[in-house]
């Protein structure tokens, strides 16, 4: 295994040096059921002119969790306490895991954020208003941010889909994770719930790029 701490010394003092290598831990980001408002929405469901009360600041640079929470209901059933991230976006997109689909008895399809042609339709109710989503539904493909000199250290390019390992008792390989680069990400793989449970990950874990 590579020595984090080394890679860190290298990366900070030659900032364009490629470090291919797969040992390189990725810290892992266990997302639940969260959605992403537009602000035409947040007014719909929170009143007019409302703006998203920061709570906890995320990894990913300027994305927050919010104090706001909506219910959301399908044609089986409902599930509170959604929490809204922010800040707002151009098109809302609500993010859920097949276990949710099941309870709320809908069809969502495993999408790259922002795939949203011919996804999922929900009602989400928040206590001013209600939206319904159409085809603005996802379960999200697993995925990993990063900044290009990430992408050159583990020598992955924007777009790729490589293999993630993970260690312990419930170790595991999961295949087409999506690779995201842009310079304001900060390195982070993300899993759903369902995803995180069945290879007992926990947020802050670290995983590794494997052939």
């Amino acid at each position: 295994m590579i020595n984090q701490s080394l890679l860190v010394k290298i990366k900070e003092k030659l900032p364009g040096v490629c470090l291919a290598n797969q040992a390189m831990g990725i810290p892992t980001g266990v997302s639940n059921r969260h959605v992403h408002l537009s602000a035409a929405d947040i007014e719909a469901l929170f009143g007019q002119g409302y703006t998203l009360t920061p709570f906890k600041d995320l990894k990913q640079p300027g994305q927050y969790a919010a104090k706001e929470c909506v219910m959301v209901v399908g044609s089986k059933g409902s599930i509170s306490k959604v929490r809204v991230l922010g800040p707002a976006r151009p098109t809302t997109q609500l993010e859920v895991s097949k276990a949710d689909c099941y309870t709320l008895g809908i069809k969502a399809p495993v999408r790259e954020s922002g795939a949203l042609s011919n996804s999922a339709d929900a009602l989400m109710v928040g206590p001013a208003g209600h939206v319904h989503l159409k085809s603005q539904v996802i379960c999200a493909q697993r995925h990993i941010h990063m900044n290009g000199l990430d992408a050159r250290m583990l020598n992955v390019v924007n777009g790729q889909k490589v293999r993630v390992k993970t260690e312990g008792q419930c170790g595991l390989v999961f295949d087409e994770v999506v690779v995201r680069v842009n310079e304001a990400y900060a390195l982070e793989f993300h899993i759903d719930t369902d995803e995180a449970n069945a290879a007992g990950l926990r947020s802050n874990d670290s995983v590794f790029i494997t052939d």
